[in-house]
């Protein structure tokens, strides 16, 4: 008999011996062998894999965590608690006690055993990730086998979850039961973003985020480089730029930017930079030519938003009317293109603000010449000049926020050919939208995804903060009670709001086709080094999942939002043991207690009708 470990994750139950671990993401097909005995681990287990730097440097970091850190998963998803009105006379005849476990266990396991079919698959979108692992009983290896590099180093991952302590040999390791894998991801793109205009983040910092993402098989990391508060990147052509850093210890190298961008390759991590534009455009680009900046000595918000000129402080876009404006976004662009190696690059494109062309005398002749003309052909001359630059490599892929597609101002006309759209407002609105349309999405709604929102208001100054009264004087909720309190995209998305978003609903399978996958953004206005990893963490776990096999039970089409509950517990404690500073999510009795947190009893809650 074998036992899915979707329905073997509940402790001991029906006299079968039920396992511990429980890994995160879920991966599509997992299944223990319920009569097999535990597989011994040896204290040193050796790599028989071809000869792949990439993937000796894995094992051995992940042999070595495995054989110092001798990890006991914290929370197991045990039964429902039956709260029985008269406890300690249930019958526990037929109840296995791991302690008594007949033991059997042969030689232990001393090499994982690797094969990849293609070593040479680059790290770019769409690579295979696909791996099985196998341990069987009696054998004295692991096997792994995988498409590529990345989906071993993913196998890999896994295997660090499912090798832990003995429960009754302080100094063994051991797989609870001989267990056969078979896992790829559902979505090709799953990542997150940071944001490093709006406060800088330390380049060590940036690298735990991608530690953590690994263990996640996360694959991607968005970098917003830059934005209109400050310029942090070295361009070696205009060495200027870089008088909008914050200071001269808050600048990323070239040398920087390279070690990062290997770093998270060694992590099976593509990294794929943003320059927005041309909106979200002031430092940096004004230390060059401050010609070429509409509106940066505007006041941003002037108490009256007819005349706003941007939506944060401070304002600032590029003039796409002017020529300089394009000599110098090539050569940032192009010398961007030779450190980052992925083949898709951020364009921007979002939250262009028409009141800041009231600041540039060749915007107003250009809309003045033809009276017909919109704000919609500013965009799209600025479509027309800057993107035939941008598609400077022939595999070279545009990623674009929607704005600039389906926004108010937007490009009357976009080529889809190796263009991709990140739909961050209107929830499933607008995916759908896109998606119909034809364009490929990856999706990143505020509505659910957003890691950022729900923390208050920022700007300074707001009056709004006053108030006393709860509610107002006429009974409405306020601003701070029953409302946002500041924060536009309010309230806080737990994990359970990110698991939960199901982006696909009622699209057909064609439809279904352009969606790429997910990013989580996480802005920086309230984020730099000190805070980041914990507001990212464990949180970004409920996406992995989502992403990766889903939030649903393959078999029975449920939700299953409540296993997660254990897995992502456990992977908060599991980050911990990897040095990685996640925040709580739970208190602790409920990590110790299996479902005695839930809100409901009912644990079919989750399959009925969303409210």
């Amino acid at each position: 008999m074998r036992l899915s470990a979707l329905t073997a994750l509940a402790g001991l139950a029906a006299g079968t011996l039920a396992v511990k671990v429980n890994p995160l993401p879920a991966p599509r097909s997992i299944t223990w062998d319920e009569n097999g005995n535990e597989v011994r681990v040896s204290n040193h287990v050796w790599l028989d894999a071809p000869k792949n730097k990439i993937l000796q440097d894995a094992w051995d970091r992940t042999w070595r965590w495995i054989f110092l850190t001798r990890w006991e998963p914290a929370a197991v998803d045990g039964p429902f608690p039956d709260f029985d009105p008269f406890p300690g006379t249930e019958n526990t005849s037929e109840t296995t006690d791991a302690n008594n476990v007949r033991r059997n266990f042969g030689s232990a396991v001393d090499k994982v055993r690797v094969t990849v079919d293609d070593l040479n698959a680059d790290l770019q979108a769409g690579v295979d990730e696909s791996y099985t692992l196998e341990v069987r009983s009696g054998s004295k290896s692991i096997d792994i086998s995988a498409k590529t590099v990345w989906g071993a180093l993913h196998a890999f991952t896994t295997l660090q979850q499912i090798v832990i302590k003995s429960p009754n040999e302080w100094n063994q390791l051991i797989i609870e039961k001989p267990v056969r894998i078979e896992d790829s991801p559902l979505y090709p793109w799953r990542g997150i973003m940071i944001d490093t205009g709006r406060n800088y983040i330390e380049p060590a910092k940036i690298i735990e985020q991608i530690r953590a993402m690994s263990l996640a098989k996360l694959n991607l990391l968005h970098w917003h480089l830059v934005d209109t508060q400050s310029w942090p990147i070295e361009i070696k052509k205009y060495g200027v730029m870089t008088k909008d850093a914050y200071s001269k210890r808050e600048i990323y190298s070239q040398r920087d930017l390279a070690h990062i961008i290997e770093v998270a390759r060694q992590y099976g991590v593509r990294v794929v930079p943003e320059v927005d534009m041309p909106g979200h455009a002031a430092s940096g680009w004004q230390q060059v030519d401050p010609e070429i900046v509409s509106c940066a000595n505007s006041w941003w918000s002037n108490d009256v938003w007819d005349y706003h000129t941007a939506v944060q402080p401070n304002p600032g876009q590029l003039d796409p009317l002017n020529d300089k404006t394009y000599e110098v976004v090539r050569t940032v662009y192009e010398e961007l293109s030779r450190i980052f190696k992925d083949n898709v690059f951020h364009v921007g494109g979002d939250e262009l603000q028409p009141n800041c062309y009231n600041f540039s005398k060749r915007v107003m002749e250009f809309l003045n010449e033809d009276k017909t003309r919109t704000n919609d052909d500013v965009v799209q001359y600025w479509v027309d000049h800057a993107f035939p630059m941008f598609r400077n490599k022939k595999d070279r892929k545009l990623l674009i926020w929607e704005d600039i597609a389906i926004g108010e101002p937007k490009a009357k006309k976009l080529d889809k050919e190796g263009l991709i759209v990140q739909s961050w407002n209107n929830g499933r609105d607008n995916v759908r939208k896109l998606v119909k349309e034809g364009y490929d999405v990856v999706v990143s709604s505020s509505d659910f995804w957003y890691l950022d929102c729900g923390f208050g208001g920022y700007v300074t100054n707001d009056a709004r903060y006053n108030v006393q009264d709860n509610p107002d004087e006429d009974g409405t909720p306020n601003f701070n009670w029953g409302g946002n309190g500041g924060s536009w995209c309010a309230p806080y998305k737990t994990w359970q709001r990110i698991y939960n978003y199901d982006f696909d609903e009622g699209l057909t399978e064609e439809e279904r086709k352009h969606i790429l996958g997910g990013i989580s953004p996480l802005w920086s206005e309230q984020v730099d080094g000190t805070v980041i990893t914990g507001k990212i963490w464990p949180r970004a776990a409920a996406l992995a999942e989502r992403l990766w096999s889903g939030n649903r039970d393959p078999e029975t089409g449920k939700k299953r939002t409540t296993k997660l509950s254990a897995r992502i517990f456990n992977f908060r404690e599991y980050l911990l043991a990897n040095g990685i500073p996640a925040a709580p999510v739970v208190p602790k009795y409920c990590i110790q207690h299996p479902h005695a947190c839930d809100l409901y009893r009912d644990q079919d809650i989750m399959d009925k009708p969303a409210a």
